[in-house]
């Protein structure tokens, strides 16, 4: 009996740090690279870092507070038909909060937490970002504006968030819910699971049936549609001069998108007419040096034989 306790102790001892999940943590790796971004080589990142700068309308900051937030596989158990999820789907805080948020990647790739809409003079994109590739942790804070808001959080690989990788943000009150929130709000468009093969083929099969008579009904209707008057001479006149106006337009687009560009509309109705102008004075100037020349020849004496 003491061997085999003995021996169970040995296994529990050696197995322990097998089954202990380490997570590095880069927060203390990170190269600061202004603007509050923030990275290292080794997958971890931050965008949008703000710890002093305090947004329009916060005379102090109202509270400091911290959040830990697990993301993985195993938190989407809970949701029929997800993927990937975060451990919490919503989260609150009061108007012009400082709040760091620690972000632990439990899964073998890389996932973000990442919030949108932030003011745009204060945050690079309006945007703050936490990302870290493998079981690792990341830290990140930001101090966020007044006002009742409801903020989308998602990780912005592709598909984890199509895949349940994605929670909101209720500053105050909030403006509401977001769609398709896992187990807070209905998806915008839900797994339909009611269906089974067989009944997709029936419907294909039905359809594919109901095609002839479609089509002979089709052909009835078009059977009694008057027949199509021939169009004048003219408009083959018209329609040249319209292609070759499309095709100096698609020419002159590059040109015309590079010089309008960042222009207000009165800027470029302004810009418009002096080309216009520009293009007038041109003309004049042209139909002048040929009228000259043609009374410059009228008057030319001829040399004698």
């Amino acid at each position: 009996m003491v061997k085999l306790l003995s021996a169970g102790a040995l296994v529990f001892i050696f197995s322990a740090p097998v089954l202990a999940v380490e997570y590095e943590d880069h927060s203390g790796m990170l190269m600061d690279h202004g603007d509050g971004h923030l990275m290292d080589m080794a997958g971890g990142m931050v965008m949008g870092q703000n710890t002093t700068t305090l947004p329009g309308g916060c005379d102090s900051i109202a509270e400091t507070k911290e959040v830990t937030v697990h993301a993985g596989h195993k938190y989407a158990e809970k949701f029929p038909g997800r993927m990937f999820a975060f451990d919490t789907q919503e989260f609150n805080v009061k108007p012009c909060t400082k709040l760091t948020i620690h972000f632990i990647n439990e899964d073998n790739v890389r996932h973000q937490w990442m919030m949108h809409g932030l003011p745009k003079y204060l945050y690079p994109k309006g945007m703050f970002h936490l990302e870290v590739s493998g079981p690792a942790k990341i830290s990140g804070t930001l101090i966020l504006p007044p006002g009742d808001k409801t903020y989308l959080v998602h990780c912005d690989i592709a598909q984890h968030m199509e895949k349940g990788m994605k929670a909101q943000l209720k500053v105050g009150k909030g403006d509401g819910d977001l769609p398709s929130i896992p187990g807070l709000t209905a998806y915008v468009v839900p797994d339909d699971y009611k269906g089974s093969l067989q009944t997709v083929m029936a419907a294909v099969s039905a359809a594919a049936a109901a095609a002839p008579v479609v089509v002979a009904k089709t052909a009835a209707v078009a059977d009694k549609v008057a027949p199509v008057v021939q169009q004048p001479k003219e408009d083959s006149v018209i329609s040249g001069v319209t292609v070759i106006g499309l095709a100096i337009g698609l020419l002159l687009a590059p040109f015309l998108a590079k010089k309008f560009k960042g222009m207000s509309p009165s800027e470029a109705v302004a810009t418009i007419f002096d080309l216009l102008r520009t293009g007038i004075e041109l003309a004049v100037k042209l139909l002048s040096d040929l009228i000259k020349r043609v009374i410059s020849n009228k008057n030319k004496i001829l040399p004698g034989n």
